[in-house]
C-alpha cells in the first residue's frame, strides 16, 4: 500500500456514522468517520501540522500560475498524498496568482483569513457532504476576493458560482477521491471563471499529475492529469 494511515501506512476506512475518537498523535477527542483499518485515527489539526508556512511561501512567490504555485505548496513536507490540508492549498494558490497577476488583494491578510475558513472544512467532505472542500477553497477565496458576506447581492453570488463552478469538474469526472486530481480540477475552473468575472488572465499550462504512484485509487487514463491519458 502506499500512503494511507500517517501513523502506520495501513488502507484508510469511512464510517457512515461519525464517533467519538482520540488523536493518536496528539490524543485529543473529536467527532469523525474516518481511521484506518487498524484502528489509528488522525485529527484534523494533526493531519495539517505546518500548515501555517504556506503564508511565507506564498508572499515569497513572484508566480501568477494557480498551478505552479498549488504544486510548489504540494511538495512541501506538511501537504500528503490526500487530507484537508488542500481545503486551504487551493484558495491560498488561487489568491497569490491573483495578486501576482495583477489583481487588487492585500494578500497576507487574505491568506490568514483563507486559511481559518478552510480550516474549519474536515476531510472527508467530499463524500459525506457532497461538495468538495478543494471546490469549497476556490469559493472561499472568490468571497475573500468580492468581500461576500451572508447579506451581499453580487459578491455572495459570484462566491456561490465558483463553487459550483468548481464542483461541477469535480463532479463530472467522479470518484473515487483524489485531493490532487480534485483541486487541479478546481484552480482549472477558478482561473477561467476569474478572467470571466474580473477580466484578469492567470496563465495555467498543461498539467501532468506526478502523485499518480502515491494513490492507491488513481484513476489511471481516465483521470485528464494522467501522464498516459
Amino acid at each position: 500500500m502506499k500512503e494511507e494511515c500517517l501513523l502506520c501506512g495501513a488502507p484508510l476506512e469511512y464510517l457512515t456514522r461519525g464517533r467519538k475518537m482520540e488523536c493518536a498523535l496528539c490524543h485529543k477527542k473529536e467527532r469523525s468517520k474516518t481511521r484506518c483499518i487498524k484502528g489509528h485515527f488522525i485529527c484534523n489539526q494533526c493531519h495539517t501540522k505546518g500548515i501555517d508556512q504556506v503564508l511565507t511561501l506564498c508572499l515569497e512567490t513572484t508566480s501568477a500560475n494557480p498551478v505552479e504555485i498549488l504544486d510548489h505548496l504540494m511538495a512541501q513536507p506538511f501537504c500528503h498524498m490526500h487530507g484537508p490540508e488542500h481545503h486551504i492549498l487551493v484558495g491560498a494558490s488561487l489568491l497569490t496568482a491573483y495578486r501576482n497577476a495583477g489583481g487588487e488583494i492585500d494578500l497576507a491578510p487574505a491568506l490568514v483569513e483563507l486559511q481559518r475558513r478552510g480550516q474549519h472544512v474536515p476531510g472527508g467532505v467530499c463524500g459525506f457532504w457532497g461538495a468538495c472542500g478543494a471546490g469549497i477553497s476556490t469559493g472561499m477565496s472568490l468571497s475573500i476576493l468580492s468581500n461576500a458576506t451572508p447579506l451581499s447581492k453580487e459578491p455572495l453570488g459570484l462566491s456561490n458560482q465558483m463553487t459550483a463552478r468548481a464542483l461541477d469538474a469535480i463532479g463530472t469526472i467522479g470518484g473515487p477521491r483524489c485531493c490532487k486530481r480534485n483541486s487541479y480540477l478546481s484552480l482549472l475552473a477558478a482561473a477561467a471563471f476569474v478572467e470571466e468575472r474580473f477580466h484578469l488572465s492567470m496563465p495555467v499550462p498543461a498539467i501532468r499529475c506526478a502523485y499518480a504512484g502515491q494513490n492507491n485509487q488513481c484513476l489511471g487514463k481516465v483521470c485528464p492529469f494522467s501522464p498516459g491519458s
